[in-house]
């Protein structure tokens, strides 16, 4: 298991969503501390080390508030309406002998013989809800695709978990399916009666019977 990150927090006097504006332009990440029985506090971290951590995939983290370090795991990050740059993170205090319940990425491996058949694999969900001891959160769950074929599913039961992880999410959560794609039909609205073109023919012997019916 990969070391925590550690970060220097700095606590919030102040609250608002024009104070948080403030600190986002300074390169910081307004935050909210809660768990262990303790008040929330609201605190900031430094936005770069931050993601640079995330993207790393730390998920313990230690962080440094009045120089007194805590065991945290992050629990929530808002992002803006681009979905792009984070502007708020909740985040959890945690005993590293404890138990505690996180969200981890899954990731698909292999290739599906399937695929080679003319199937196509789709991924229904790509994280997990799992149990474990805040030391030994997986960065991912790695799911081998590799011998699924043409209607195969995975569900998240099917997954074999390492040692110390238990599932949360539901047994019956659908994972990835191998399944052929069925080409779409395309119909053509047709929005008046299409005209039947007249036979010369036709029109001509249709005189001639009217003439007839006169003439009786």
């Amino acid at each position: 298991m990969r070391k925590g990150l550690i970060l220097k927090a700095e606590i919030r006097e102040h609250a608002g969503s024009k104070h948080a504006a403030r600190l986002r332009k300074k390169g910081r990440i307004p935050a909210v501390v809660y768990g262990h029985k303790q008040k929330p506090m609201a605190i900031s971290l430094d936005a770069h080390d931050f993601v640079e951590g995330l993207h790393q995939r730390h998920r313990l983290m230690d962080v440094q508030i009045d120089k007194s370090p805590q065991k945290m795991i992050v629990k929530d990050l808002q992002y803006d309406h681009f979905g792009k740059d984070i502007i708020h993170v909740d985040l959890m205090r945690v005993d590293v002998t404890e138990l505690v319940r996180v969200t981890v990425p899954i990731e698909l491996k292999g290739t599906a013989k399937g695929t080679h058949e003319g199937g196509v694999l789709q991924e229904h969900t790509d994280r997990l809800e799992i149990e474990c001891k805040a030391t030994d959160i997986p960065e991912s769950i790695v799911v081998s695709v590799k011998d699924m074929g043409i209607g195969d599913a995975l569900h998240a039961g099917d997954i074999e978990l390492g040692e110390g992880l238990k599932l949360v999410s539901s047994p019956s959560t659908l994972l990835v399916t191998c399944s052929i794609v069925a080409a779409a039909e395309v119909v053509e609205e047709v929005g008046e009666e299409p005209t039947v073109p007249e036979v010369i023919g036709e029109v001509e012997a249709a005189e001639e019977e009217a003439g007839e019916v006169e003439g009786e």
